[in-house]
């Protein structure tokens, strides 16, 4: 990126009203801010090449004294149980899962994205209501 592209960026801030701008290119980051007197601050780094995988397990202390851990939302968007009303949930109560386990289905700016178990265990509860939003790192499922 040069001069006049960075440029460029701050004349379309000026005329949206945006107080703040980030690009991150490979090998590359750019942040502006317009300050009080709506002057820029610019700021580069190298930007990082690989972002770490996000575990979508978590552990829970049960009732009873027995760690469970959870199967949580890796992120905010609407929980299906079902590929569809009419369609049997994908798990239940009880039921043995593995790793590769599709556990549930959750929309997010209309793709349907598959979450996999990631863990082996038993489904111990149920812990979303199909239909229903939830949120990045809200539980959806505990597993024994």
């Amino acid at each position: 990126m040069d001069l006049k592209e960075i440029k460029e960026i701050i004349a379309l801030m000026r005329k949206n009203d945006l107080s703040e701008f980030k690009l991150e290119r490979e090998g590359f980051k750019i942040a502006l801010k317009r300050g009080a007197d709506f002057q820029p601050i610019i700021t580069t780094a190298p930007a990082p090449a690989v972002a770490a995988p996000v575990s979508i397990l978590a552990s829970a202390p049960a009732p009873g004294g027995d760690a469970l851990r959870e199967i949580v939302s890796p992120m905010v968007g609407t929980f299906y149980g079902s590929a569809s009303p009419e369609s049997a949930p994908y798990i239940a109560v009880g039921q043995e899962v593995t790793e590769e386990t599709v556990v549930c289905i959750i929309e997010a700016m209309k793709v349907m994205n598959e979450i996999k178990a990631e863990a082996r265990g038993i489904i111990a509860e149920v812990a979303a209501e199909s239909g229903k939003p939830v949120q990045y790192g809200q539980a959806l499922f505990k597993l024994k």
